[in-house]
């Protein structure tokens, strides 16, 4: 069983950055990838950003150039850098990851609120 931890979100102003981290039970080189979605009050679950074992990314057009999916393989740990959020930004952000057998797993959460 995969566990995901999420962490770093808060409130924040409008166009400033904060920078969310999944620490996994397990070695990120080993899942066939990872990604951030968000859920905003009354809306569906949406992809964020995704990063597959290649380093291969990919980003929702909303959040292209603002926001950054990396890892850190040594620490087992995923990022999202949010940079110059905006309100519509607000949301519970989940980590996720699909392995080899195609097996997926989901963070607990972390609220982000951008408000002035």
């Amino acid at each position: 069983q995969v566990q995901l931890v999420e962490s770093g979100g808060g409130l924040v102003q409008p166009g400033g950055s904060l920078r969310l981290s999944c620490a996994t039970s397990g070695r990120i080189s080993s899942f066939l990838s990872m990604a951030w979605y968000r859920q905003a009050p009354g809306k569906q679950r949406e992809l964020v950003a995704r990063i597959n074992s290649g380093g291969t990314t990919n980003y929702a057009d909303s959040v292209k150039g603002r926001f950054t999916i990396s890892g850190d393989n040594a620490k087992n740990t995923v990022y999202l850098q949010m940079n110059n959020l905006k309100l519509e930004d607000t949301a519970v952000y989940y980590c996720q990851t699909t392995n080899w057998g195609l097996n997926i797993y989901w963070g607990q959460g972390t609220q982000v609120t951008v408000s002035s």
